[in-house]
């Protein structure tokens, strides 16, 4: 963390506050009702902690959390154990690192919506795990479980739920092994001697019960959960909430359709919902989740004082003059600061604080010019704060996080007279960029690598810039500490918040990630040089390994605004023999080098994410042959599929619905459909008589998994096939050939063990397990101690065509630059084809 973000108060102080803020640096100001901020003046008398635990994003269960967070006023956590980097994306190309960085933000705007705050570990989320020993071979349990550890010493939960049991009722390793993480660490937690390094910044902790959320789904029946139903907790979490004009399960709902990349969008419910729990371990709740826990300001020494003014708050509380509990809230505040330092005294110190600023309609903001800017660079700074009450108050000095010095203002804010300013405020040449913190060091394919202790658990990068309003209240001092953010007008959203980061002054972006080369023809590598700040001038080269060179060895740039691009070629040759490398591009002005590229991620349901990914990409020489050259693709729920086939020298069209015609189907030599194009392109149940006219008059047509769940038509082939959950979710599984004679596996490529080594993440998902007889098996594998998987490959003829059905993962292996995944793909394309390498066949040469 870097020693700028923190002022004013000590490094333990602001680090417990971190983890405990509710909706931390939500980018736009809270501007919350009346009824609101009666809510959270009732919250200030509850002090009660729960924290429930998963293994990834959307595995919480959102209709308690709402409940807890809302209806019980408990402080809510939600610790996922990864960050769903191994998942599928519904939404845009993003997977991997990309992909978990959109769902960290999808969690971050659930919590905002169901009042609950958002924790991490640092396992990364490697794809589907079939049970706990093999999950735990790839993450570092030990450092898993000092995470957890470290959360619940920090977030000081007093009952933990988990939403999995630790054996194979919970469907996934990853269940499996969270709920087994959660038991020792609720044990771990409150040992001195578990993880002794972390009590430099908490204390240990012992929570008071863990109990596991059940349900019917894991009795397998309802006659079974019958058996066992009278011995379980129930909860009804079907409430109404009139302070927040909801149910319970219309607040879940909204917060899980935050999940829109896994395509989570949910309707609400109202009326009663039973929730079971089922002790697992510590004292057993009887009837009540919380009994024998107290959760009021009896547990704090000497709180009884501060209980009185905030229940005086609430009873005399008008919604229609909220700023009236000023004064009440104000007291309540002093006596609170009398009171020894302690966890509750900083959550509610905290809570408090809000509440006092809500409760004035104080609106305080600090945006920047541009939304990133580079170390040493000045950043023109816009300030506005009103406080729209009769309350006193007079807004001293602003500090910001960057500086060394206050800004000195002593102004009244008068009732809902704004004052606005502007400042110039300049960057230290040292300070530290906006990366993720947990992509900041390469890491492995089951753990990140986060080297400060104190950023462990944070879902996110704190503000890279902070201003701190010292304020005088009643005459009683009062500190609000916001993130300086970017805002802009958009003509159809209207304002616009993103975050503010600080960047490199030049970036190099790579057009590709992975570059495939098939001959020894040369390609062109494109660069894209891009400016930070304004006036700079270098120059870009490309640095190769033994074997590989690059024409021209550098290219001059001259940028002399922000922003500016310059798009610079060169010309990669290969080596003669098969090979797997790396190149990488880099910037250098003045003597200095710069590596990053910038990425930025934007969708409207989240703020606007930037990564600066190394400008690197994987280069591999590979022996490939291709007969055909023109191929079709329906985009699905989103791949890089037609990327990478570009890179072989297939000319890839992405079909629209002018182009679902067979006269013009019938030019294409293959026509693929890619991931989950079943379940996510309503429009194919009426483009599937096309396609299989298209097969059956010689065509190739290549589909790609998709889920037997909300499939748009129920039959997706010509003949039939049943979809299933089947996977074979170890990469370097053992891969047999069934029909080691068929064209697939010997035209134009001879396919043979060598080309299933170096494949990524899995052999495949959703493998079908019944099919007729008219289609061939082609390959088997398994995941150990597993039966064979015979259908992730399964080919038909289907009148002068093929119809070709495939669960393996070719949309993670070919942007990974798998070579023997591009030579056996190349052979689907093939099927059929008479002509040879570089050639036109017959269909393809009409094509317009």
């Amino acid at each position: 963390m870097h020693k700028t973000l923190i002022f004013r108060s000590s490094l333990l102080l602001w680090l417990a506050l971190c983890i405990t803020l509710p909706a931390a640096w939500a980018q736009a100001p809270a501007k919350p009702s009346a009824a609101k901020v009666l809510q959270d003046l009732k919250k200030l008398n509850v002090l009660g902690s729960v924290l429930y635990v998963a293994a990834h994003p959307d595995d919480e269960n959102t209709r308690l959390i709402a409940y807890f967070a809302n209806e019980k006023l408990y402080n809510t956590g939600y610790l996922a154990v990864t960050r769903g980097d191994g998942g599928q994306n519904l939404i845009g190309p993003e997977i991997r690192e990309g992909l978990g960085l959109i769902r960290t933000q999808e969690l971050l705007q659930a919590r905002r919506t169901d009042g609950g705050k958002q924790f991490f570990t640092r396992a990364n989320d490697f794809g589907y795990s079939k049970n706990p020993e093999e999950t735990f071979n790839i993450w570092d349990k030990e450092q898993v479980l000092a995470d957890m550890v470290y959360v619940i010493r920090k977030f000081r939960p007093d009952v933990m739920v988990t939403r999995f049991p630790p054996d194979s009722r919970a469907g996934h390793g990853h269940h499996s092994a969270s709920a087994i993480l959660a038991e020792e660490a609720f044990d771990a937690a409150a040992d001195p001697k578990r993880f002794p390094e972390q009590l430099k910044y908490v204390a240990v902790w012992q929570p008071k019960r863990l109990l596991w959320n059940t349900g019917v789904w894991s009795f397998g029946s309802q006659a079974e959960f019958d058996k066992y139903v009278d011995e379980l907790l129930k909860i009804d979490v079907g409430g109404y909430n009139p302070l927040l004009g909801k149910s319970y399960g219309e607040i879940a709902a909204e917060s899980r359709s935050m999940h829109k990349s896994q395509g989570f969008g949910s309707s609400g419910s109202r009326g009663t919902s039973l929730e079971y729990l089922k002790h697992t371990k510590g004292g057993r709740a009887e009837k009540n989740l919380f009994g024998g826990i107290d959760t009021s300001w009896g547990r704090v020494k000497g709180g009884e004082k501060v209980a009185k003014l905030i229940q005086k708050a609430i009873d005399s509380y008008n919604p229609a003059e909220p700023a009236t509990v000023v004064p009440t809230l104000l007291a309540a505040k002093k006596e609170l600061e009398k009171l020894p330092d302690g966890y509750w005294k900083r959550v509610k110190l905290e809570e408090l604080q809000d509440v006092l600023q809500h409760a004035m309609g104080l609106y305080i903001e600090v945006t920047a010019s541009d939304y990133a800017a580079t170390p040493g660079q000045p950043v023109a700074l816009r300030v506005e704060a009103i406080n729209r009450s009769e309350v006193p108050v007079t807004l001293q000095s602003v500090m910001y996080s960057f500086a060394a010095k206050d800004t000195t203002l002593n102004q009244p804010l008068k009732n809902n007279e704004p004052l606005t300013y502007t400042a110039t405020a300049k960057l230290p040449k040292d300070m530290a960029y906006s990366q993720p913190y947990w992509l900041r060091k390469e890491g492995t394919v089951g753990m990140y690598a986060v080297e400060s202790q104190q950023e462990v658990g944070m879902p996110e990068n704190a503000p890279a810039a902070q201003a701190t309003f010292s304020l005088q209240v009643s005459g009683q001092p009062l500190e609000v500490t916001v993130p300086v953010v970017y805002k802009r007008t958009d003509p159809v959203e209207g304002e616009v918040y993103r975050p503010f980061v600080v960047t490199p002054p030049v970036f190099v972006n790579l057009q590709e990630n992975v570059y495939v080369f098939a001959s020894q023809e040369p390609k062109q590598v494109q660069v894209l040089v891009k400016s930070g700040k304004d006036d700079i001038a270098g120059k870009v080269q490309l640095q190769l390994p033994k074997g590989w060179r690059a024409e021209p060895v550098s290219v001059p740039f001259d940028l002399k605004n922000k922003g500016a691009e310059q798009r610079v070629a060169f010309t990669v040759y290969p080596p003669q023999e098969e090979q797997e490398a790396a190149l990488q591009a880099v910037a250098t002005i003045d003597g200095e080098s710069y590596s990053k590229g910038l990425n930025v991620i934007d969708y409207s349901h989240i703020p606007a994410q930037v990564t600066l990914p190394e400008a690197a990409a994987k280069i591999v020489k590979l022996d490939l042959k291709t007969k055909g050259q023109h191929i079709g693709y329906i985009m699905g729920a989103g791949d890089e599929i037609p990327a990478s086939l570009r890179q072989i020298g297939y000319n890839v069209t992405l079909l629209q619905e002018g182009d679902m015609r067979l006269p013009r189907l019938q030019q294409f030599d293959a026509i693929i459909v890619g991931v989950r194009a079943y379940n996510t392109v309503d429009r194919l149940r009426f483009y599937q008589p096309t396609l299989l006219e298209y097969v059956k008059n010689g065509g190739n047509l290549i589909v790609q998994y998709n889920t037997s769940h909300n499939l748009v038509l129920p039959e997706i082939a010509p003949y039939p096939l049943q979809l299933s959950r089947e996977r074979v979710a170890v990469e370097d599984a053992q891969v047999r050939l069934l029909q080691p004679n068929h064209p697939v596996l010997n035209t134009p490529n001879k396919i043979t063990q060598k080309d299933f080594e170096g494949w990524v993440q899995e052999r495949g998902l959703y493998f079908p397990t019944e099919w007729s007889k008219e289609y061939a098996a082609i390959l088997s594998s398994n995941d150990p101690g597993e039966p064979a998987r015979d259908g992730g490959l399964l080919i038909a003829p289907y009148g002068k065509g093929n119809y070709i059905y495939t669960g393996y993962s070719w949309f993670r292996e070919l942007p990974a630059g798998v070579p023997g995944a591009y030579r056996l793909f190349a052979n689907l394309i093939s099927l059929g084809q008479n002509t040879t390498s570089g050639g036109t066949s017959s269909k393809a040469s009409g094509l317009k």
